[in-house]
């Protein structure tokens, strides 16, 4: 598993448009909204910008490249290859998927870093952290999934869209209007409770007892997914 990694970790940093598309495309908002901190504090919370950076890199760098990068293996028949080595194929998928996870988590710890230093840390760290490291699970195993329906990396510009956006686009429904109103459907949500388990986290004033739970709906997306890329996702490409 770990050559598999370190394999792919060397074509990503040869690749230019997967390090644009990991790198550049998420760490250009997020500087935007840390450098304009005050007026979304304003608008939502630090926590609200904290849950933006969690899912745009979450969203843009590893979701998107984690179907790119399978949908590419796919085509040019290395996932094929792969399978015809001692490699389970457990371990062939973690190999592949383990670089841009890694740079991802790098990407999240260093720009809240950046943002706790400019306006202020979270209330609680662990929470903060159980939210991010559940939330990269779940964008993992949606990857695995869309993959499982993208047919080449220039398709993944396409299949990668309606998750890419909704995560987005519910994290800030979530982390402006709050979860004082439609809690339910919110929290059901792909990104609505583990947007929520962020601002608890870092804006704090939930006791951690009640934010636990917060962790189920995203756990259960991780299953959901996981169940469909058992059924949709293919080693060679589709004749």
């Amino acid at each position: 598993m770990l050559s598999i990694a370190l394999s792919e970790l060397i074509q990503i940093f040869r690749n230019r448009l997967v390090l644009l598309t990991s790198f550049i495309l998420p760490i250009a908002p997020c500087a935007f909204f840390i450098y304009r901190h005050e007026v979304f504090a304003d608008l939502g919370s630090l926590g609200y910008i904290a849950a933006v950076v969690v899912f745009t890199v979450g969203a843009f760098g590893l979701y998107t490249t984690t179907v790119t990068t399978l949908a590419s293996r796919r085509q040019n028949l290395f996932l094929k290859r792969l399978r015809s080595t001692p490699a389970s194929d457990a371990a062939i998928l973690f190999g592949l998927m383990l670089p841009v996870t890694v740079l991802a988590l790098v990407q999240v710890v260093a720009i809240l870093a950046v943002l706790a230093a400019v306006a202020g840390g979270p209330t609680n760290v662990l929470l903060l952290a159980a939210a991010v490291l559940s939330t990269v699970i779940m964008m993992l195993a949606l990857g695995l999934a869309t993959a499982g329906l993208t047919n080449s990396p220039e398709h993944a510009q396409v299949t990668t869209l309606p998750i890419s956006l909704s995560a987005i686009g519910v994290s800030t429904w979530v982390g402006i209007s709050g979860t004082e109103e439609l809690t339910l459907l919110k929290r059901l949500l792909p990104s609505g409770s583990a947007t929520e388990l962020v601002l608890n986290a870092w804006n704090g004033g939930v006791p951690v007892a009640d934010s636990l739970p917060l962790l189920l709906p995203t756990l259960s997306w991780v299953i959901v997914a996981v169940a469909l890329a058992s059924r949709l996702f293919r080693w060679e490409p589709r004749r």
